[in-house]
Parts: C-alpha cells; sequence; structure tokens
C-alpha cells in the first residue's frame, strides 16, 4: 500500500482540498475555502498545513469567530448545501464563539465543518490556557458543549482516527435528512504528530447528494387520502429549494390544481407572480394563505418542520385536517401524526405524480386563492405607499422602494427584529432563490455575516441586507471583513431606536414598555448611534437619507459601487403589517398589571383553538 508521511493537521487539510462534488455537471470543490481566526490552539499546526494550500484551499481571516461561521451558513443556504465551507478556532472563547452559528445551522439544517483546537490529548502540560477543568471528568473540554448543537461530532486523539471521522463528518453534512453542522476538535498534541496515511485517503472523491424515494406502501397510502381530498393545500417548505424540486412542484400542482403556499424557509420557491403562489403561511404570513390553510382538508407538507411560525401555533389548520409530511427528514416526516413520506423532495413529487392518477382539487379551489392573494397584495400596496404620516417611513414602506430597486436576480437577507416580518410579507420576489430570512433560531447577527458569505460566490448580483439599529450593533464587523476581502455587499440600517418589534410584543402582551427601546433603558441619555460615520470607519461607502425618495436613489448608488455600501434610515418604531395568525408564548397567570390579566384571558381564549399533537 502507498502511504505518505504527514502530521495530523496537514492530513485533514490535504484530505478537504480532494473532495469534490458534482453540482449541474461540472465537478467544484466540497469545500471552496476557510474562514479562520487562530489562536495557540490552531496556528502552528492547522495554520502551517493551510498556509501550504491557499492557492486550492483559500483561508479567509474574520473578525469574530462567530460571525465568521454565519458567513459559512449563508454561503451554505445560498449554495443550496451543495458546498460547505470550513471555519477553524482556537480553543476556549474561540471555539465557544461558534456555537451560536452552531445552533443557527442545526435548526436550519446548513452545513458548515468545523475543525477546532483541543486540549492536549497525552494531558503532559494540563491545564493549558483557556482549558476549562471539571473535576470529576478530565476528558471534557469546552468543545463538548458542542454536542447539543451538531450533526456530527469527534474528538481526535490519533492521528489515524481522522481515516474514519472526517468520511463521517462528509457523508452526514451531505444527507438531505441528517444534515447539518459537523464538529472535529483536534487535540493540540495529536495535530502535531505524523502518521503514515494511505495515499488512497487523499484520492480525488466526486460525491453526488443522495435522492432517498418513498417507500411504496406509505406512497399508496398518500395517493388514498389525496383522492379524496377536495380542498387539499400544498405547504411548500425549504426543502423544496434544497431539493431543487421547483419545476416537479410546479408540474404536480399545476395538473392537480393545488394551491401552492409558502414558509419562511420556503419563501422564494416561485416567483411572487407565479400562478400556483398564494403567499406565505403562518404568523408572518399573508391573509390568502392562512384562509386557505383553515378551509384545507388534506395539507400537503414538502420540506418542511413545521415550526410554530408556519402553523400558527397550531391554531391556522382546521381541526380535522389530514397531512401528509414528504420529507427527507424521518423526523420531520413524522410529527404531528402525518402520513410520512421520508424521500427527496423532487423524487417523493415525481413519484406522488405519477401515482395519482387524473385526480384534480375542487373546482374553484385554486381560484379562490388566486383572488384572496390578489386581496392581499392590494393591502401590502397600500401599506408601501409613498405617503409618510407620522414623520419617519414605516418598514413596510422602506422594504417597498428597495423591493422596487432592486434587479431580479439580486438577493436578499434578513433574520431577526422586525424584518423579517415585514419582508416576509411585503418582499415580492421576482427571481426564484433569492430570498433568504434565517428564522429557524432567528438570530441577531447573522444577517451582515451571511451577506458576506453569500457575496463569496461571485454571482453577478448585488446581495441586500437588511437590518435594524440593534441588529447592527450586535455584529457588524464583517462589513470592515467584506471591504477587505473585495465581496460587495448592500447594507440597509432601519434605525427605530432599539428592539422596537420586542416592544411590540411586549405591550401586545400588556406589559409596559421596558428596556427594549432606548427611551426605555437605563441609560443617561438615550442618543443615536451615527452608523454612517461607523461604516465609513470601517472602509464602507455610507450615506443617511430622510425620505423615501433619497432611498430610492441611494439604492441606485449602492448598487453602482465596487463596494459594500451602507444606507441609514430612520423608521417607525410602531407601525407595522398587521397579521391575522395567532402566536403561543408565555403570558403571566397572574399580574398587578390589569392589562397582562386581560393578555392573559385572550391567550387563553387563543389556546382552545390550538390542535394538540396533531
Amino acid at each position: 500500500m502507498s502511504m505518505t508521511r504527514c502530521t495530523t493537521a496537514q492530513a485533514v487539510v490535504r484530505y478537504l482540498s480532494n473532495q469534490f462534488i458534482e453540482v449541474d455537471g461540472a465537478e467544484v470543490p466540497l469545500f471552496p475555502g476557510v474562514f479562520g481566526i487562530f489562536g495557540h490552539g490552531n496556528v502552528t499546526c492547522l495554520g502551517e498545513a493551510l498556509e501550504s494550500v491557499q492557492d486550492v484551499l483559500p483561508t479567509w481571516r474574520g473578525q469574530n469567530e462567530q460571525s465568521m461561521a454565519f458567513a459559512a451558513a449563508g454561503f451554505a443556504k445560498a449554495r443550496l448545501r451543495q458546498q460547505i465551507m470550513v471555519v477553524t478556532a482556537s480553543i476556549g472563547p474561540g471555539t465557544t464563539n461558534l456555537l451560536t452559528a452552531a445552533g443557527v445551522a442545526h435548526v436550519s439544517r446548513l452545513p458548515f465543518l468545523m475543525i477546532c483546537g483541543d486540549a492536549f490529548a497525552r494531558r503532559h502540560p494540563d491545564p493549558v490556557m483557556q482549558q476549562i477543568e471539571h473535576f470529576n471528568d478530565p476528558t471534557q473540554t469546552v468543545n463538548d458543549a458542542f454536542k447539543a448543537v451538531t450533526r456530527y461530532w469527534d474528538r481526535i486523539t490519533w492521528p489515524e482516527q481522522i481515516l474514519s471521522s472526517l468520511p463521517q463528518a462528509v457523508a452526514t453534512m451531505l444527507d438531505p435528512g441528517d444534515c447539518g453542522p459537523a464538529f472535529i476538535g483536534l487535540c493540540q498534541d495529536v495535530q502535531e504528530m505524523a502518521y503514515d496515511y494511505p495515499d488512497a485517503f487523499f484520492a480525488r472523491r466526486v460525491h453526488v447528494i443522495p435522492r432517498a424515494r418513498p417507500d411504496q406502501q406509505l406512497l399508496q397510502r398518500a395517493v388514498e387520502l389525496l383522492s379524496q381530498a377536495k380542498r387539499p393545500l400544498i405547504i411548500s417548505g425549504g426543502g423544496v429549494r434544497y431539493s431543487r424540486a421547483e419545476a416537479e412542484l410546479e408540474a404536480f400542482a399545476l395538473a392537480r390544481g393545488i394551491p401552492v403556499v409558502e414558509t419562511i424557509a420556503g419563501k422564494g420557491t416561485f416567483s411572487h407572480d407565479h400562478p400556483l403562489n398564494i403567499g406565505p403561511v403562518g404568523i408572518l404570513g399573508s391573509t390568502s394563505a392562512n384562509a386557505l390553510a383553515a378551509k384545507a382538508d388534506v395539507v400537503i407538507a414538502i420540506g418542511t418542520r413545521l415550526m410554530d411560525f408556519v402553523t400558527g401555533s397550531w391554531t391556522v389548520f382546521a381541526d380535522d385536517a389530514r397531512f401528509i409530511a414528504l420529507n427527507a427528514a424521518r423526523f420531520d416526516a413524522n410529527k404531528h401524526l402525518s402520513l410520512p413520506l421520508v424521500a427527496d423532495a423532487r423524487e417523493g413529487l415525481r413519484e406522488l405524480h405519477a401515482a395519482l392518477g387524473d385526480y384534480r382539487a375542487e373546482a374553484g379551489w385554486l381560484q379562490s386563492g388566486q383572488t384572496a392573494f390578489a386581496a392581499w397584495n392590494q393591502l401590502i400596496a397600500a401599506r408601501q405607499q409613498r405617503t409618510v404620516t407620522e414623520g419617519v417611513p414605516s418598514y413596510a414602506q422602506v422594504v417597498g422602494v428597495v423591493n422596487e430597486r432592486a434587479a431580479a436576480e439580486d438577493y436578499v437577507i434578513s433574520a431577526a427584529g422586525g424584518l423579517p416580518g415585514e419582508l416576509v410579507k411585503g418582499w415580492k420576489v421576482k427571481n426564484p432563490g433569492t430570498f433568504d430570512c434565517e428564522f429557524g433560531f432567528s438570530c441577531m447577527g447573522y444577517e451582515i455575516s451571511a451577506g458576506w458569505g453569500v457575496a463569496m460566490m461571485e454571482q453577478p448580483r448585488d446581495v441586500f441586507v437588511l437590518i435594524g439599529d440593534g441588529t447592527y450593533m450586535m455584529m457588524n464587523s464583517d462589513i470592515y471583513s467584506s471591504v477587505l476581502s473585495g465581496h460587495k455587499m448592500i447594507l440597509l440600517v432601519c434605525d427605530n431606536g432599539g428592539y422596537a418589534v420586542i416592544n411590540r410584543l411586549q405591550n401586545a402582551k400588556g406589559g409596559a414598555s421596558f428596556n427594549n427601546l432606548l427611551k426605555d433603558c437605563r441609560v443617561t441619555d438615550p442618543f443615536h448611534v451615527d452608523f454612517v460615520a461607523h461604516a465609513q470607519a470601517m472602509g464602507a461607502l455610507a450615506r443617511k437619507v430622510s425620505s423615501l425618495d433619497e432611498l430610492s436613489d441611494a439604492v441606485d448608488w449602492a448598487k453602482s459601487n465596487d463596494r459594500t455600501t451602507v444606507i441609514c434610515i430612520d423608521t417607525h418604531p410602531h407601525q407595522w403589517t398587521p397579521g391575522d395568525a395567532w402566536w403561543d408564548v408565555g403570558v403571566p397567570e397572574v399580574s398587578a398589571r390589569e392589562s397582562v390579566n386581560e393578555a392573559r384571558r385572550e391567550h387563553e381564549a387563543g389556546r382552545k383553538k390550538q390542535r394538540i399533537g396533531i
């Protein structure tokens, strides 16, 4: 057997450099790059190995470990999970900074590979700097915390362990049903150790993403159930996009006359004006989609985990509605007594379509959805009109202006605060696959970093990142990263004076405004940050605008620029596009405030409408 002697760290890097994947008939690197911040736990060995292959596996230096991993997650989503970024951090705080981003990727089923330093396997110098110690378990380090937020986890304590561990990590990240982040802890002394590795381990390998087919018995049951439906409804989730099943969904739904509503992750399956599209469903959804959900007798949930914002905490569907869940993940397919079709969305739709005969939904069912969606569009158009009546524009008006000026191929990103609701409701997707609202973990700080990651795809389009002032303050350093690396994005900062959407929830449940808007916090002076000066200090072009017409001009200016551009506009903290779905949150059973007690009574009434476990 032909062998190569190298260190563990060198072997890891060499293996990653030789992994490829077939995408649209072309072979591309499975791991196109590494985000890295070096410390003593990864610089001398892993850093040495990465430096030697930087021409084939480029390393990008971030400003914060968490934001680097957000960038990796945003990249993976935009690439439809077909390419995977690597993130490396040192031990201790460098590694724990990745935990939040791993949570994002775990919840949203996004792959990236974390390779982090760990304590010494031989323990000779223990305790090393930044090593925690558990008095009753010397094997435990902070890296064990990642077991809760990863799909694959391993600690390498012998050089030869990577021979089995790395292929398993790759297989997990490419498995549509088990996809998510993977974590490899490399003990510092193991990184330096040399070992004779088989050359076959480093051979070029071209991967494909597997596509599971549905069980034929369950497929027949699904056909029998759907054949009896008069008012079927399709919920299109993110899994449809990851499976690249848009054409199959369109063919299936058109032939059967079945309306399609979208989840937050599924928004952008179809363009806004597609005749099958009845709008987003649920708490951030449209009145049109929610009206159809309430009348549907059979719901086909494709590629969705049915989170509470999609189901209105299980109040938007009729009690007797039946569910067929087509999902690559067994766990998701079996939720709420659904008839489970564990399969790839594209292949499952093809087989369901072929087996369903000449079935069509009740005459007029799709048309009723189209009529309701037209009325919803009129409501949105009214909310987005450029007439400002209360000093500063609303989020809805800002979204309308940016949407109008954005090109069909441009990509928009949001994640937390008030903008996800306004974007999901009011952003008209002009081209499928151009919308990213990270609302699985709904993580403040994801947006700018994800924008950097998406811009790395270097496609001929602009990447728009829409955030509030609170999110900007939480994590903004990748403005600097994007300027340094030459990956342009357009960042729009809506300044409404704090965490306005949580203040809205606080008030809606009877609470007093407290610790959310700057004016309601324990501060000496609730002054606003000069976001323009701050962004300019990080190398970005920046401008503040005071009207919607100025905003329109500024978006055109930003699109003409050659580097990251920041636009800031003051927005109203209390004007929101209304929704009609209910959300289950904790409301105090007793309170000294009568407004809270009233909210509790209203909330108890809402809970009586929930489907419990079905």
